[in-house]
């Protein structure tokens, strides 16, 4: 078994691109077979670096390892004028000097005549031409008969050759054209299983009629349906949708991503959560389903919340760190950060959003939003907060279960209800009227910062007065 994805680095990696991946690689997995990275860049105008370093690093990142590669396909182009080669010799494949004048008057003359828009073979059996006249290549497709091939998410498929055009297989710069080099490539690759989005179907009895006559044997085929978003249309940006390794940057977890991916027009039962060995076990591509996948920003949220409540502590906490590195944020000092992710990780759906909400345990406030003040600084907060701070600072034992008994104290003295002493404290503290409880959020902090911060909040309150 032998499987490939096959991208072109005129782009990032995206979610479909991701999915048809996923498959590729499980379908290799389950069947203990290679999966191969190759690089289809052809299209050299379009093609950069750096959307082939971002698929590589998505892939990484996903880790979706591959047996081969990358292989890019300009490296091969002597093979391929090798190919081209053997199908004019043989009298399959022929030169072609339409001017595009012609083509485009062609193309006009079927449209406003109800025909089906192809090339109408002018070339096919042409024997004299001028010197030095630019060209292309074209496959001679036969005309008779029937391709068909049984493809492994829609069942049989058959087209008629008469209905398909003699496409070009080679441009006048002299590069190949898509359906010419992934044809060879998958030849040359053994590859027996394509599997790709149904967008590619039209391709296909294009590609099985070029692979019989260079006598090459015949993948299997699966087309997997496209991912729309909740408009019904192709999922792009305006449906929310960014790059894998934009995901990353948000603060997506790869098994969160990986397993949503997955779940997009496959399942399993109700099951909805797998990890890898799950996937490689039970994936079938036969149960992909034939209708198209729809995008929900939320699902993937729920997902990515998922692993960040039953992940490891410790497994979140480097990522956070990190985060928060890359923020100038420094860890180093302050609360324990595998506590923090612990704390965090109930409340939070991305590593971004607890990011920002760990941000307070490292950095003391440094700017009140007025209203906040207006609504939780009052005269009245002074007193109370001047004495929580001396029972705070008497503790011997900074614990959770100490700092709460400071803080049922304190409301007793003052016959405060919970959210009327811990949101003043909270804002103080934190700058946010959202936090863990107020013991733990104290506790993370340490008692040598809250003793500081509730210093320096005290003078600004008596300030404002």
């Amino acid at each position: 078994m032998r499987t490939r994805f096959a991208p072109s680095p005129t782009g990032l990696l995206h979610l479909g691109g991701a999915r048809t991946a996923l498959f590729s690689w499980l379908h290799a997995r389950k069947y203990k077979g290679e999966f191969i990275l190759r690089i289809e860049d052809t299209d050299q105008e379009r093609s950069t670096k750096a959307a082939v370093a971002a698929i590589i690093d998505g892939m990484r990142w996903l880790g979706l390892d591959y047996d081969e590669g990358p292989i890019f396909q300009m490296d091969r182009l002597p093979r391929y004028r090798q190919a081209i080669e053997k199908l004019l010799d043989e009298g399959k494949a022929y030169r072609c000097y339409c001017s595009r004048e012609r083509l485009q008057a062609l193309h006009k003359h079927q449209i406003a005549t109800k025909q089906k828009p192809r090339y109408d073979r002018h070339c096919r059996e042409l024997k004299r031409v001028s010197a030095n006249q630019p060209f292309v290549l074209r496959f001679k497709n036969p005309t008779t008969g029937v391709v068909a091939f049984d493809d492994l998410v829609r069942g049989h498929i058959a087209f008629q050759n008469n209905e398909l055009d003699d496409l070009i297989i080679q441009r006048s710069d002299g590069t190949p054209t898509y359906n010419f080099s992934v044809v060879v490539d998958d030849s040359d690759m053994n590859i027996t299983t394509v599997i790709r989005g149904d967008d590619h179907i039209n391709n296909t009895p294009r590609q099985i009629n070029l692979l019989r006559a260079l006598n090459a044997a015949l993948p299997e085929y699966a087309h997997v349906p496209m991912i729309l978003g909740t408009d019904g249309k192709r999922l792009s940006k305006r449906h929310g949708a960014m790059s894998v390794t934009e995901y990353r940057e948000r603060g997506f977890l790869a098994a969160a991503l990986l397993n949503y991916l997955v779940r997009l027009g496959w399942s399993h039962g109700d099951q909805e959560i797998f990890d890898k060995d799950e996937m490689i076990s039970l994936f079938n591509i036969a149960d992909v389903h034939r209708a198209a996948a729809t995008f929900n920003a939320e699902k993937l949220l729920w997902f990515n919340q998922h692993y960040l409540k039953t992940e490891e502590p410790d497994y979140i906490a480097g990522f956070l760190t990190e985060l928060l590195q890359r923020r100038h944020v420094d860890v180093s000092h302050g609360a324990n950060v595998i506590a923090v992710a612990k704390a965090l990780r109930e409340r939070s759906k991305t590593l971004s959003e607890m990011a920002d909400k760990a941000t307070c345990f490292y950095r003391s406030v440094r700017h009140y939003d007025e209203k906040v003040v207006a609504k939780f600084f009052t005269p009245e907060i002074l007193p109370i907060l001047a004495f929580i701070k001396i029972e705070l600072a008497q503790l011997d034992n900074w614990r959770v279960d100490n700092i709460d008994a400071v803080v049922q104290r304190t409301l007793a003295k003052f016959s405060l209800k919970m959210p009327q002493l811990a949101q003043p404290l909270r804002v103080a503290l934190t700058g946010s009227t959202q936090s863990p409880s107020i013991a733990l959020t104290l506790y993370l902090m340490g008692q040598e910062r809250v003793m500081r911060d509730l210093e320096n909040v005290l003078a600004y309150i008596g300030q404002r007065e």
